[in-house]
């Protein structure tokens, strides 16, 4: 008797109602426009109290802002003003942002204006850090409080991915980065298909980037001759500037915990930030002006200074804003790694291009920048869009892909810049 076979279940496709993404196109469109609209409204404070303390300020002491006594002051200042914050603020300001990721969990609501006051003090006062890490937190903690208040059907993890992308297209001017970044990320179920989970994100990544292109000038590039592709000697050379600027940029992941332990020994907030600004201000003294603030403006300003400043010169300001980024990463100032790593990577570039001037400069740059990237966001994607927005030009997009490659093979399965979180009770913790 022969046996029947088995039928054999089919199982039914997954389908998303296409109702329900465009009835999320809605809080998309707000949730990006709110995001781009506060991270300008918290940029353009500090731009203002910036031009304050380093122009006005400095003038009316008899100081110039690049002097070696005003820049420790305002550092040293900073450091106290905003541990003044994290030690009495409602919120501290949030958690030890050393041991977070870009994106982190939500944070009540109470928190966000201490966050928002000591990201402003950051920015202004010359701290090596960009907004990216605090302006997410602002952005996903207003945008889960508020939203699931009033709409509760969207869960949570919905207005968070929503939020970082806007936020992210708001920052980088386009929804593309954004893109990059969730398709690592790899968010939500498995059984939907990428661009069903990625609709909500990239309609408010793009609702952010159009509301910042409409409002502000946002330009990553830096000037360098235009690239023509040299065969594969060029190939060569982009994996071997990626491979030791990530290196390089493992030497710094490998000193950011023993940093953050020394720092956490002081225990007090406000002694601890003091003495980073006093530490940040002594190498803001030895590197100059263009080595402190975000990095961003200052990277721009670097081709300016080729015709003066030797391959050792642009090394020096790659390495002291390196350290710098260390510092302040681990002495608890609120900001991101990004934008510092993305002057250490163009610094480098030039100093490469300095010392050998028959690499081609654009080549330099968009190597080295790939390679420090990779090692301080661990997201392959991101430091290709780094790296073209930075030099972009279409024919660098094989050398950089494969300069990307070669440095993912160097920091794979090396630790990421995070610190781990104290099991100890945080001598300043975040209330709920």
């Amino acid at each position: 008797m022969t046996q029947e076979p088995s039928p054999v279940v089919t199982e039914e496709p997954f389908r998303v109602p296409v109702l329900n993404l465009l009835r999320l196109a809605v809080p998309a469109v707000i949730v990006g426009i709110v995001s781009a609209l506060t991270l300008l409204g918290l940029s353009r404070l500090a731009g203002l109290l910036e031009h304050w303390i380093w122009d006005d300020l400095s003038a009316a002491v008899g100081l110039t802002s690049d002097s070696a006594l005003w820049i420790i002051g305002v550092l040293t200042a900073t450091g106290l003003l905003i541990g003044l914050v994290v030690r009495y603020v409602p919120g501290h300001a949030g958690p030890d942002p050393a041991t977070l990721e870009l994106v982190a969990e939500p944070l009540p609501l109470r928190v966000l204006p201490g966050l928002a006051l000591a990201l402003v003090l950051m920015l202004a006062g010359g701290v090596s850090l960009g907004p990216e890490n605090p302006i997410i937190g602002i952005n996903v903690g207003l945008a889960v409080g508020i939203g699931m208040r009033f709409l509760p059907k969207v869960k949570a993890p919905i207005w968070l991915m929503m939020a970082v992308a806007g936020t992210i297209g708001a920052m980088f001017g386009t929804p593309v980065a954004a893109a990059l970044l969730f398709s690592e990320l790899d968010p939500g179920d498995r059984r939907v298909p990428l661009w069903d989970r990625l609709f909500p994100p990239l309609v408010a990544a793009t609702a952010g980037s159009l509301t910042m292109m409409q409002l502000e000038d946002l330009d990553l590039a830096v000037d360098v001759p235009a690239y023509t592709y040299g065969g594969l000697g060029d190939l060569g050379l982009a994996i071997a500037i990626a491979v030791g600027s990530a290196l390089l940029g493992l030497v710094a992941v490998y000193l950011f915990v023993p940093l953050h332990r020394l720092f956490r020994r002081i225990g007090h907030p406000v002694l601890m930030l003091t003495t980073g600004g006093l530490i940040l201000g002594l190498l803001g003294a030895l590197g100059g002006e263009v080595t402190l603030f975000k990095g961003l403006t200052q990277m721009q300003e670097l081709p300016g200074l080729a015709a003066t400043t030797t391959a050792l010169g642009f090394l020096a300001m790659a390495g002291i804003k390196l350290l710098a980024m260390l510092v302040a990463a681990t002495s608890g100032f609120r900001g991101g790694r990004i934008f510092p790593a993305l002057f250490v990577g163009v610094a480098l570039g030039f100093a490469i291009h300095q010392a050998f001037d028959a690499v081609p400069l654009a080549l330099a740059v968009s190597a080295a920048v790939v390679g420090i990237v990779v090692a301080a966001t661990r997201n392959g994607w991101l430091s290709i869009f780094m790296a073209i927005a930075v030099v972009p030009q279409v024919t660098l997009l094989i050398p950089v892909v494969l300069a990307t490659l070669a440095a993912w093979l160097i920091v794979t399965n090396r630790p990421a810049l995070v610190a781990p979180a104290d099991p100890a009770p945080d001598p300043a913790p975040a209330t709920p």
